[in-house]
């Protein structure tokens, strides 16, 4: 009874198709009907004496079962659906916008090889953590600039990271702002939630360049400075930002702590396919519509 109630069809307006077929269906049988014309000269207790083969009209004909497929092709692109199920997208890791410093400061060895090198070796890391989930790059210096769009393609992500150097920037500096904000706004235009993970070793003076305002997408900053090194130096940024603070660390823990607040922080719960919907169960009438159309490979069974 509660699968009853709960019937319902997930695109009703395709049942509208039924008023053409039941139209065709009529219009059909009507002309199909041999004796009709007889009827308007021939007195019917009579006519029925006089032909031969149809004193009965077949219900099982060409244009009937055309009929019935019709229907049942309706009923399933409707959508019928009485319960729920887990959507295949409610466990999916959400986007991740990496911003990514790419400045002569990035290129000291203190983290070996570079600091450089160190993101990108975390970068891959998070990769595979994440494998499966989309994930995008922007590079800034004195000027922000979108390295490639969310995508589930990690090894793109990383080619392209390890083409970065700051030589090829346009400026020097640090548009910090520029670039958090040029993330922010990529994930808004995905519609899919996601977060922001900033891997920086420094900031400018805030009198130098303007300070990040927080973004519409929860943050993180991994910090690129060795283990002797406070990453309080990297704890305005953060403030501004309303993020998490990371320090690097030898190990992998420093990417696992930032993947884990990734994961449950980027999470829209508006966003649509997650959680719940309706099971369709239209696609079961399709082996049954393939058995009635098995009989028009038989031969005359369309001049029947």
């Amino acid at each position: 009874m509660s699968a009853l109630a709960a019937f319902h069809f997930e695109r009703p307006a395709w049942l509208l198709l039924l008023l053409p077929a039941v139209a065709l269906w009529h219009f059909a049988r009507r002309r199909s009907d041999e004796a009709r014309r007889w009827r308007r000269v021939i007195d019917p207790d009579l006519l029925r004496h006089l032909l031969v083969g149809r004193e009965r009209r077949p219900w099982v004909s060409p244009n009937a079962l055309l009929l019935a497929v019709w229907v049942l092709a309706a009923f399933s692109v409707a959508g019928p659906a009485w319960e729920r199920e887990p959507s295949p997208f409610a466990d999916a890791k959400p986007p991740v916008m990496v911003v990514l410093r790419v400045a002569p400061s990035m290129t000291t060895p203190d983290l070996a090889p570079t600091r450089l090198d160190r993101a990108r070796q975390k970068l891959a890391d998070l990769l595979t953590l994440r494998e499966g989930a989309s994930t995008g790059l922007v590079a800034y210096s004195g000027s922000s600039h979108l390295v490639l769009p969310p995508t589930p393609d990690g090894s793109v992500v990383l080619n392209l990271a390890q083409a970065l150097s700051p030589e090829i920037m346009p400026r020097d500096g640090d548009d910090i702002a520029g670039a958090v904000a040029l993330a922010d706004r990529v994930l808004a235009g995905g519609g899919h939630g996601g977060s922001i993970l900033v891997m920086a070793d420094t900031t400018a003076d805030p009198a130098g360049s303007p300070s990040p305002s927080r973004p519409g997408h929860p943050a993180t900053v991994l910090a690129l400075l060795p283990p002797d090194q406070d990453p309080e130096r990297l704890a305005g940024l953060a403030r501004s930002l309303d993020a998490d603070l990371v320090a690097t660390t030898v190990g992998p823990d420093d990417v696992e702590a930032a993947a884990r607040r990734l994961d449950r922080t980027g999470r829209a719960a508006d966003v649509a396919g997650e959680g719940q919907h309706w099971k369709e169960a239209g696609y079961w009438l399709t082996p049954l519509l393939a058995l009635l159309t098995l009989l028009w490979f038989r031969s005359g069974w369309v001049t029947a």
